[in-house]
């Protein structure tokens, strides 16, 4: 899908750092950037006093060294590629693809040619408390990451989309740039909300997505396989099929989401039996059987414990 061209123009315009590279500069300016000598660029350098997001169009012409952030970033393709080293990790980000930061990863990136069109969002981790209700309470890697932002718990890493197909997506990115550069007076509710809709169709995407870490790649595949088998999963199988004993898996299961095998099952199949009884006729003992329970008093009672109200009272709103 190609962005619109007003935006593009936009984004494309040769900036003032970019005609001292053309002209002769050979490194970034730090000053710019950075403060002090470490090389964390700073959010209080960039973002105007009181904002905690603005967009800013990637530098191109120039290598940037490997630096991290004091803030989130996500940096969104609008045309052409650009190369980053993430993690040790190489990484092309091509048009419409969508790469999240932490501020604890570590980057580096290759000079950029005329065509290459990137925005980054610079987004301060204050901004994603408004925006957390849409993620929902279950487990998931786009979750994790926020909260691992929020908090600036160390790890987060990187998340990497491959979304250049999914025009939900891209029709809500491209909403997100008009509106962080038409800056309409009631900017920050919509900031937060076309952010928050960006978030539900981004926790559709997991099979795009990609982790900086092995082992954060594992737990993505145990979170897609529940995702996928919530109705007869077991840990024995997945720990066969990602070739881990089932102790050692448990344990990094229980790392990185906290939760064991079991509660994270659960949680997918009372969540999705929510879903039947708000959304179909179904009887409640066949959605029950539908989720992967065959008990249906221990599903009554497990349903009732989690959400609070019995599924019946659940579907009548009660």
């Amino acid at each position: 899908m190609a962005m619109n061209e007003k935006i593009v123009q936009y984004l494309s315009v040769i900036t003032n750092e970019e005609r001292e590279i053309l002209a002769g500069r050979k490194k970034i300016d730090r000053n710019i950037y950075m403060a002090g000598n470490r090389d964390i660029i700073s959010g209080d350098k960039l973002l105007p006093r009181g904002k905690n997001i603005m967009i800013r169009p990637h530098t191109r012409f120039i290598h940037f060294p490997e630096h991290t952030h004091d803030y989130v970033e996500f940096v969104y393709m609008c045309r052409g590629e650009t190369h980053h080293t993430i993690n040790g990790t190489h990484i092309t980000l091509k048009q419409g693809e969508l790469l999240m930061m932490s501020q604890n990863a570590r980057q580096e990136i290759e000079p950029a040619g005329k065509n290459d069109i990137a925005v980054n969002f610079i987004v301060k981790p204050d901004f994603f408390h408004g925006v957390l209700s849409f993620l929902g309470n279950e487990e998931t890697p786009l979750r994790r990451f926020i909260l691992s932002c929020i908090t600036g718990e160390s790890g987060a890493g990187y998340l990497y989309f491959r979304v250049s197909d999914v025009l939900p997506v891209q029709n809500l990115v491209e909403n997100l740039l008009w509106i962080l550069i038409k800056q309409p007076s009631n900017k920050r509710g919509i900031y937060q909300l076309t952010m928050g809709l960006l978030f539900v169709e981004l926790l559709e995407c997991t099979d795009t997505l990609e982790f900086s870490y092995e082992s954060e790649n594992v737990i993505m595949k145990v979170l897609r396989y529940i995702e996928e088998n919530y109705r007869s999963g077991s840990l024995n199988e997945i720990a066969g099929i990602l070739h881990y004993n089932n102790t050692t898996l448990s344990r990094l299961i229980r790392k990185k989401t906290g939760r064991n095998f079991t509660g994270l099952l659960q949680e997918k199949r009372l969540s999705q039996a929510a879903w039947f009884l708000l959304n179909t006729d179904e009887r409640v003992d066949d959605i029950a059987y539908l989720v992967g329970y065959e008990n249906m008093t221990h599903f009554h009672r497990i349903f009732t414990e989690y959400y609070g109200k019995s599924p019946k009272h659940y579907r009548d709103g009660k």
